[in-house]
């Protein structure tokens, strides 16, 4: 890749973006998660396949997938209501930490015997695959009609899981490699880790929340540039005084997605869109590193194979099972929650980590470990809409605001539209226009019912799943906002 002039380069990512947009479009009627198809592309464009590009370079790919894990755990976490996560809150934080822990134990066993390397090799396997990848779980169940607590017990899951893989990937290795290393002193290390993580992604979303609205930009532009710094500072900030900046940029990004915000639609639809860019770009790049001549021979796709099978009926049902004892979690749930356990770029990201140190049989590693994020992503990806279906977990079909309007805004007038999606508990479902009491200066300026713009009149009569736009005065919101719903905002 170096040998690439700066023309070439630039039209190579142009290139590489357009065909990774249109593989989404291909991923949904083939039925198969879109990070597979991107996976493919960068295995095409490699030096075993089309041979346009040729790269060797785990540092790099290592560096970009750190960057991209953390533009997409933040997008997630925007996203994430707090209200769904606190309810699952016992739950999601046991599968992250004892059920990636029982994970790594059984894939350590089975890789020992089918591998034959050494019991710390084994566990470094483990470790790698041990976690549901955020990536992926956001991308498969974004959409889906599956039963809130279920999706809503994944994402979280997914979205603080990573820590705790990473945590003991970098364990083993240095338990591999340094000659005074303690499983004390790691202990330690890991209340450090997730602790201060919790601690500084609270603070510093509450921070970013605050300096987001008080601030007066330019350009609306600028919020969701401003906002994406934050996790970028998050993440680093974190990371310097030997603390999970992933879990930091999640929990910071909960924060920040459950406050009123300047420009809010701006700041989410930018970096749904900044995520899916990075995605793309993070998959690709990691198909690029896989040398298809290595990674398809019959020794691989038979070993990886059995570990596969294992992994996903075995390690992670053990894992599910085991975590959510006495949870509140029937059978159907739990067999469920058993095949949602996805693998994506997370394991790749990490198996890239053994390269980078030169430790014996890393290529081994990273080959078995691609092949298994292939097989997790086409055999559990692509059915989890029709297990759920199967097993009736299957919730109301979600409805998403399929417009946004923000004409005016915190720091520009002394109003602005806030938009507020109906459901069976508003208090104003059922009444028309001219019945309800809004408080003073707020007034509904537009309806979206059913994806149709509905010009609102006296006589307009509220319905549930109707998306409303109301302008009211900035000193109004609040009142506005509890008066629709006392629990909202």
């Amino acid at each position: 890749m170096e040998h690439i002039n700066m023309e070439h380069f630039i039209l190579l990512t142009a290139l590489l973006l357009i065909i990774g947009v249109l593989t989404t479009k291909f991923s949904t009627r083939l039925g198969v998660p879109a990070l597979v198809l991107f996976l493919l592309v960068g295995m095409i464009m490699g030096s075993d396949g089309l041979g346009i590009i040729y790269f060797n370079n785990p540092e790099l790919a290592q560096l970009i997938g750190i960057i991209a894990l953390v533009i997409i755990l933040f997008e997630g976490g925007l996203q994430t209501k707090w209200s769904s996560v606190k309810a699952v809150a016992a739950p999601s934080l046991s599968l992250a930490t004892v059920g990636v822990l029982l994970t790594t134990i059984v894939i350590a066993v089975a890789a020992k015997l089918i591998f034959n390397v050494s019991w710390m090799e084994g566990f470094l396997f483990g470790a790698i695959v041990g976690s549901t990848d955020a990536a992926a779980i956001f991308a498969v169940l974004k959409g889906q009609n599956i039963r809130d607590r279920l999706s809503a017990t994944l994402e979280a899951e997914s979205g603080t899981n990573d820590p705790m893989a990473m945590f003991l990937t970098l364990s083993f290795i240095e338990l591999m490699t340094a000659k005074n290393s303690s499983i004390f002193v790691l202990i330690g290390s890991f209340f450090w880790q997730m602790g201060i993580g919790l601690l500084l992604g609270f603070l510093l979303g509450r921070f970013a929340s605050f300096a987001i609205n008080k601030i007066n930009l330019d350009s609306s532009g600028l919020y969701p540039i401003f906002t994406l710094a934050f996790a970028l500072l998050t993440y680093s900030l974190t990371d310097l005084i030997g603390a999970s900046g992933l879990l930091a940029v999640y929990i910071a990004a909960l924060v920040i997605g459950n406050k009123d915000l300047t420009y809010r639609h701006s700041i989410f639809r930018f970096n749904e869109g900044f995520a899916w860019m990075m995605q793309i770009l993070m998959f690709i790049i990691l198909g690029l590193l896989v040398f298809p001549a290595q990674f398809l021979s019959f020794g691989i796709i038979f070993k990886g194979f059995l570990l596969s099978l294992i992994l996903i009926f075995l390690a992670r049902p053990v894992a599910v099972f085991l975590s959510t004892i006495k949870m509140g979690f029937h059978l159907k749930e739990k067999i469920f929650l058993s095949w949602a356990g996805l693998k994506g770029a997370v394991p790749i990201v990490l198996a890239t980590f053994p390269m980078t140190m030169g430790l014996e049989n890393s290529q081994l590693f990273f080959n078995v470990v691609f092949f298994v994020v292939l097989t997790s992503a086409l055999i559990q990806g692509s059915t989890i809409s029709f297990v759920a279906e199967t097993l009736g977990l299957n919730g109301p079909k979600k409805v998403e605001a399929p417009h946004s309007l923000e004409l005016v805004s915190i720091g520009k007038a002394n109003a602005e539209i806030i938009e507020f999606e109906v459901d069976d508990t508003t208090v104003i479902r059922g009444q028309k226009l001219k019945e309800i009491s809004f408080p003073k200066d707020a007034l509904i300026s537009a309806i979206i019912r059913n994806g149709d713009l509905v010009t609102p009149h006296g006589e307009t009569t509220i319905k549930s799943g109707d998306i409303l736009y109301i302008l009211v005065k900035k000193k109004r919101k609040r009142e506005l906002k509890k008066y629709l719903n006392r629990e909202f905002g």
